[in-house]
């Protein structure tokens, strides 16, 4: 009898896992927040949740992010009130290939003609429309799912993507997505040079497994040199693919009142990753003691 109810139980966890592990792609309930100018020539387009950047350049603009499907209207909507023209987006890049950073890439591919660069490893997940995903491929949540979209460039770790004036490097930041990617560039503002970081996400999410993963089999040696990669760069402005990151809404609200710009916060980018890469060895080693 014991037996018995040890395997239902069982059976019961490993079902509420899964159920949740499947859900957690879900939207969370976001609203609509103001565009505005970070630094520079660089501008925030997203919403309170899901975070999208403007880069205007000399020759066109660059779009990180674009948000679920029915999140382009707002991003529009955003650089029209920044007073940008949406059709003058000449490329598109995402942190990674999530339904809520790259979710409406093919709508706005196909609408602006942007090139679409993206790293690698998340390619085919982009061209599969989420399916492929090693996490979210099989899920019945059609919130993990996008239109598929043809890359138009595969990019490798420590490429260059370059528009009019503006150089960005991307970094593979693997282990949230098999390609997830981390964007740095320099930003002038009042005639001082600053270095940008743009995480694209060092989150665990629940349900991922960084022990025996047969589809994902380096996911946890990735997440280690994601870290260490993320700890070496230089960051004074930090900035990433949700606002949650580095207090978006904190630092808004700071932004027209403070004498220092509080987006240029090395030392919250420090403590951010550095609490991230406990997360991750905390639930590493509980996984290792459990399998």
């Amino acid at each position: 009898m014991m037996k018995l109810k040890k395997l239902i139980y069982s059976i019961f966890l490993f079902n509420l896992i899964f159920i949740y592990s499947e859900f957690v792609q879900a939207r969370p309930e976001s609203k609509p927040f103001p565009p505005f100018r970070i630094a520079g020539n660089l501008y925030y387009v997203g919403d309170n949740y899901q975070a999208d950047y403007l880069i205007v350049t000399t020759q066109g603009n660059i779009l990180i992010n674009s948000g679920y499907e029915e999140d382009v209207s707002k991003i529009k909507a955003s650089i029209a009130k920044l007073g940008f023209n949406y059709n003058d987006i000449k490329l598109f890049l995402i942190s990674h290939a999530h339904g809520d950073h790259a979710g409406g890439g093919a709508i706005i591919a196909k609408e602006t003609g942007a090139k679409y660069k993206v790293m690698d490893a998340d390619v085919s997940v982009i061209e599969s429309g989420g399916k492929s995903d090693f996490q979210y491929g099989n899920s019945h949540d059609p919130e993990n799912f996008y239109k598929p979209v043809k890359v138009d460039q595969a990019l490798h770790d420590g490429d260059k993507v370059k528009l009019g004036n503006m150089v960005l490097t991307a970094h593979l930041t693997g282990g949230h997505t098999k390609g997830c990617t981390t964007w740095t560039m320099k930003i002038m503002e009042k005639s001082k040079i600053y270095n940008v970081v743009i995480v694209g996400g060092p989150f665990v999410n629940p349900g991922y497994k960084l022990v025996h993963n047969l589809k994902y089999p380096t996911i946890a040696e990735d997440y280690k040199h994601t870290f260490q990669l993320l700890k070496s760069l230089p960051c004074d402005i930090f900035l990433g693919a949700h606002g949650m990151y580095y207090d978006l809404e904190k630092k808004y609200a700071l932004l027209n009142t403070s004498l220092k710009n509080p987006f240029i916060d090395p030392a919250g980018y420090k403590k951010f990753i550095d609490l991230k890469e406990k997360d991750f060895f905390s639930e590493w080693a509980k996984q290792k003691g459990d399998a």
